[in-house]
């Protein structure tokens, strides 16, 4: 970790005033500004200003750390082994009018009848899949990358600037970004290891699929209603202009209500078990969007069935539709793929929830794209560090699961990023708050015939507050 902070940094004391940061914001148990930043590295009683133009002055970098992650992923995955990533976007609140980068967002958390809007920031992420035992995986953030929008000239603006601006929107379009980090992290990959992107119902456009780098895969949400079209047949006495698309495929939906194709069972693991899923399938055809050049595959999902309780009526969710690039994935790899995706929604809210990456009080445009994609990189190094351990059976054995938490069948159970920082709360705390605390000997009290009161833990209160 000290080596990736170097190489993040262009001096030592940028380099060690950025691993107090890192540390810092595992440990503040207050919102993660950085001048609570500051206080918790116990440097609240000297000059603050190094710490401010650290991300100001762009004396950090702060991707070259989440690029370290990614590195150490690959070198744990089989040479030809696909690396799977998740793509998607998010936003992090702000109140101030003068913060770069901060535009009117729709609100993902709105009611669906009512589009909100708030003032955020916008931030594209890409995780990369840990595989863990029987199939699962645990996504690592791999990309943090600041995507504003253009900024629209005045009225009054001249032809030259509304060009100009007519270009800013071509190539800050999320499209076109997302485009740019695939293509970044495919060039960290080597020749022979495939990447396949896995991508909600926004980035499934004509635009993404067909502009993949090559040696590069895309997962995603399709819709129902989707134009689809066989391979045209080749006619040899046929004159005039060849025929661009074959005969007309059914739709997503016509799929998945026709009778004639039968449902297949794929058995996938999410949850902490495995399921068996119901879904049907339609391979070589091409999508109206996407052109003739890129054949797709279309897989559909049968809506899953639950019950709000006991003996009540089943209910029924919505089915999935998905597109992959890729006719030559297996039904079970396609789907385990996609259900990994789950994992950037939990990235994004332990990030804000846990660690607090929007609560950075800072206006510059520097300090906007390196400050809170620093507390996204000490998330991720947070958990290739415990993944790494638990790969060694040496996982800290102060992280014992609650008697009220249902035991996971596993062996060696994940640990939640409570846990991960509770632990490493205790790890540094615990001897300064009661000394002693980690000594192997226990000293055995007599039993007594009267219960006495209890007397709570100070440092169990101040740990677990925290």
């Amino acid at each position: 970790m000290l080596a990736a902070t170097q190489k993040a940094s262009p001096n030592e004391s940028c380099a060690r005033r950025l691993s107090q940061h890192l540390l810092a914001v595992l440990l503040c148990p207050d919102r993660a500004t950085l001048t609570n930043l500051i206080c918790t590295s116990g440097g609240h009683q000297g000059d603050w200003t190094a710490d401010y133009r650290l991300y100001s002055k762009a004396r950090v970098d702060s991707s070259v750390l989440l690029d370290f992650v990614f590195d150490e992923v690959l070198a744990t995955l089989a040479p030809s082994q696909p690396v799977v990533v998740a793509l998607d976007d998010t936003i992090l609140r702000k109140s101030g009018t003068k913060i770069d980068g901060v535009a009117w967002r729709r609100d993902p958390l709105g009611p669906p009848f009512q589009t909100n809007l708030v003032r955020a920031q916008r931030f594209l992420q890409m995780s990369v899949a840990w595989p863990l035992e029987q199939g699962g995986a645990r996504l690592l953030p791999v990309v943090f990358h600041h995507a504003p929008s253009a900024q629209k000239p005045p009225k009054e603006a001249t032809d030259q600037e509304m060009a100009a601006y007519r270009e800013c929107l071509k190539q800050q379009r999320l499209n076109s970004q997302a485009l740019d980090q695939i293509a970044r992290l495919r060039g960290k990959c080597s020749a022979d290891r495939q990447l396949i992107v896995c991508g909600d119902g926004s980035y499934t456009n004509a635009y993404i699929v067909k502009n993949l780098p090559e040696g590069c895969a895309y997962i995603g949400r399709l819709r129902k209603d989707a134009k689809l079209h066989y391979l045209p047949e080749p006619k040899p006495n046929a004159t005039g202009r060849p025929p661009r698309f074959g005969p007309e495929a059914p739709t997503p939906e016509e799929l998945r209500t026709d009778e004639t194709i039968p449902w297949q069972t794929v058995r996938v693991f999410a949850c902490g078990k495995y399921h068996d899923i119901r879904v049907k399938t339609i391979e070589q055809v091409l999508w109206r969007k996407s052109g003739t050049a890129q054949v797709v595959r279309v897989v559909v999902i049968a809506p899953l069935g639950y019950r709000l309780r006991k003996g009540s009526k089943t209910l029924y969710r919505q089915p999935a539709f998905l597109l992959c690039t890729d006719c030559s994935l297996s039904l079970e790899q396609l789907v385990q793929y996609y259900l990994w995706r789950w994992g950037i929604e939990v990235n994004f809210r332990e990030e804000k929830s846990l660690l607090g990456a929007g609560d950075a009080q800072v206006r510059t445009p520097n300090s906007n794209i390196h400050l809170p994609a620093m507390v996204v990189a000490a998330y991720s190094l947070l958990w290739l560090v415990a993944l790494r351990m638990r790969g060694r059976d040496s996982l800290p054995s102060a992280i014992v699961t609650p008697k009220w938490r249902a035991k996971s069948k596993e062996d060696t159970p994940l640990p939640s990023t409570g846990d991960l920082l509770r632990t490493l709360r205790t790890e540094i705390w615990a001897r300064v708050i009661r000394p002693g605390t980690f000594y192997d000997f226990v000293t055995g009290s007599p039993p007594d015939t009267k219960c006495q009161k209890s007397s709570p833990s100070l440092p169990a209160a101040v740990l677990c507050a925290a």
